[in-house]
């Protein structure tokens, strides 16, 4: 770059940073924001705002616990079926959050995996899903998170079909 504009610009920045410095104390005191879907009760949020006054936590991708301890360990019959294995995967990310004094109106983005159901021609079981999910979020739970739902082709046991991660943010 020219000397000449280098020597204009860097003058300009320094000039700005005490607006920038005296900017910070207000994004200080924001709160971390849900934005509903507009004229929808779904309950995801649109996006969420996290402050830089936030700390943010990744939470690994959980998998279910088995259900059926007699059954083989990599069948569908050990884990359940999606709803069940939501249910399992949703209890241990509670768990996780909780442990680290966290919960789940923490949770601010979720992203899960569903395999394709078998038992429902190979199609994700959204439904059996959803009704895991909305004993968490939803109803009395406002605080609703970001979330994509993907279906995969596998995971990495054949008898799991649903993996879930999170994100959860507190200030």
């Amino acid at each position: 770059m020219n000397k000449a504009i280098v020597s204009l610009l860097i003058p300009a920045a320094l000039a700005l940073m005490p607006v920038a410095a005296g900017a910070a104390p207000k994004a200080a005191a924001a709160d971390i924001v849900r934005h509903k879907i507009p004229g929808s009760d779904f309950p995801i949020a649109l996006a969420v705002t996290v402050p830089s006054t936030a700390t943010i936590h990744f939470v690994s991708g959980q998998v279910p616990a088995i259900a059926d301890a007699g059954a083989a360990p990599d069948s569908l019959a050990a884990f359940g079926d999606t709803k069940t294995q939501s249910e399992s995967v949703l209890k241990k990310i509670k768990e996780v959050l909780e442990g680290m004094k966290l919960d789940m109106t923490d949770v601010v983005k979720m992203t899960v995996y569903l395999v394709g159901d078998p038992a429902k021609g190979g199609k994700a079981d959204t439904k059996g899903f959803m009704e895991a999910y909305t004993q968490h979020f939803g109803g009395a739970q406002t605080k609703l998170p970001a979330r994509a739902v993907v279906q995969v082709a596998a995971l990495s046991n054949p008898g799991w079909l649903v993996e879930i991660e999170v994100v959860a943010a507190k200030k």
